[in-house]
């Protein structure tokens, strides 16, 4: 992915959603485009118009922190966004193959112990590198599926019954776009994800209209409604957990005490512990 064309479209997509009213600057004249004039982001983050406007343009070299961070104050950028950005203006350039990325196995032997609570490892590209029996039991056949198919991404946009499982599918798929999005900004040179990103933006319309929006995310905690075929519908909150690995986390599930979605998640924990015979 070429550094300059990102750095350039995240820019002008994160000025295009602002106004001069959110930033408190009078309106003049009508605006053939929408957002903010290049010259009041200029006058916002004090720096002149000819500096940022060479900054669109992906000509990022010698830029100060200070200044990085006046223009990430001007445009309003959240964290995961403000790290975004300063990846795409200092590029690591790290070639990075398709190498099989693995889990420690002090890592699977604790998210195995975690018999009440759904977990799941994600690596680089939002491949699902470990599980443990329950996380199988919610979100998938992980151990069935093929190494290229345990990945978050694919399942979400390519696998038609992810839009029944998701109550909100929209929701989750843009969260994934960002979140692959974010990705791309740390490993530019990655080529199975330009290669994932190639093949889901040929195959999905909205992953396509979704990663032009430039939109970036980093996982955090939040609530996630799921279909599920036997454990019926549930509301389940999630925590993320970093790990020393930067490319990796811990994503683990669980239920409101004594909520109906906590009867139904210890009921499909029952059956999936329990022995066969």
């Amino acid at each position: 992915m070429d550094h300059r064309t990102e750095l350039s479209q995240f820019l002008r997509t994160r000025r295009a959603r602002l106004g001069p009213d959110d930033v408190g600057l009078p309106q003049y004249g009508r605006r053939r485009v929408p957002g903010l004039r290049r010259e009041e982001l200029a006058q916002l983050a004090g720096v002149s118009v000819a500096y940022y406007t060479r900054l669109e343009q992906g000509h990022a070299q010698n830029v100060s922190g200070e200044v990085l961070g006046a223009i990430c104050d001007a445009l309003r950028l959240d964290q995961a966004e403000r790290d975004h950005l300063r990846n795409l203006v200092r590029p690591v350039r790290k070639r990075r193959r398709s190498a099989q990325q693995r889990v420690r196995p002090a890592l699977q032997q604790l998210i195995d112990a975690m018999d009440s609570t759904p977990a799941i490892v994600l690596g680089r590209r939002l491949d699902i590198l470990g599980w443990n029996r329950l996380a199988c039991a919610l979100l998938g056949d992980f151990p069935a599926m093929e190494p290229d198919q345990r990945n978050l991404a694919r399942q979400v946009f390519l696998d038609p019954a992810a839009r029944e499982f998701y109550v909100d599918w929209t929701a989750k798929a843009t969260e994934i776009v960002a979140l692959l999005r974010l990705d791309a900004g740390r490993h530019p040179d990655d080529e199975a994800l330009c290669a994932l990103v190639e093949e889901l933006s040929g195959r999905s319309e909205v992953f396509g209209r979704l990663w032009a929006d430039r939109d970036v995310r980093d996982l955090g905690y939040g609530r996630k409604q799921l279909r599920h075929p036997v454990a019926g519908r549930l509301t389940l909150a999630y925590e993320t957990m970093h790990l020393p690995d930067p490319d990796q986390k811990v994503i683990a599930y669980h239920a409101e005490p004594g909520s109906p979605s906590a009867e139904s998640l210890n009921l499909l924990a029952t059956r999936t512990l329990a022995p066969a015979g």
